[in-house]
């Protein structure tokens, strides 16, 4: 089975994979103001080579929010960070006919900076 949404972190700091955090998939709700965290559909690790997979093959139509626990992930580095985790929180559409396209959150972290977008 292929999860729905896949993620690959890349430790700009260090120029390696970011291999050992611990990400959280969850519903989100909010308005556009505050967005809160819901369910918890799927937990995972990154890899050696800074992947994992989330979710299940196919997820509902909605708002849902990727929580990568980054201050752990730096304490065992031995460094300060800015950033306790990074919330990345996206929209999942789903066809008519029910089909919706595959979601890759990518992660570009160093201790006091992130950024991310929709990848492929």
């Amino acid at each position: 089975m292929t999860s729905h949404v896949t993620t690959h972190v890349l430790d700009a700091s260090a120029g390696r994979p970011a291999a050992g955090i611990r990400v959280v998939l969850a519903t989100a709700s909010g308005d556009g103001v505050a967005a809160t965290s819901g369910t918890i559909v799927a937990q995972a690790v990154t890899d050696p080579d800074g992947r994992a997979s989330l979710g299940p093959e196919q997820l509902t139509a909605g708002d849902y929010t990727i929580t990568f626990l980054t201050r752990e992930y730096f304490a065992e580095q031995g460094t300060a960070a800015f950033y306790p985790f990074v919330a990345v929180t996206f929209a999942v559409e789903v066809a008519d006919d029910g089909s919706s396209r595959h979601y890759h959150v990518p992660l570009l972290l160093s201790p006091f900076a992130y950024s991310t977008y929709r990848g492929s």
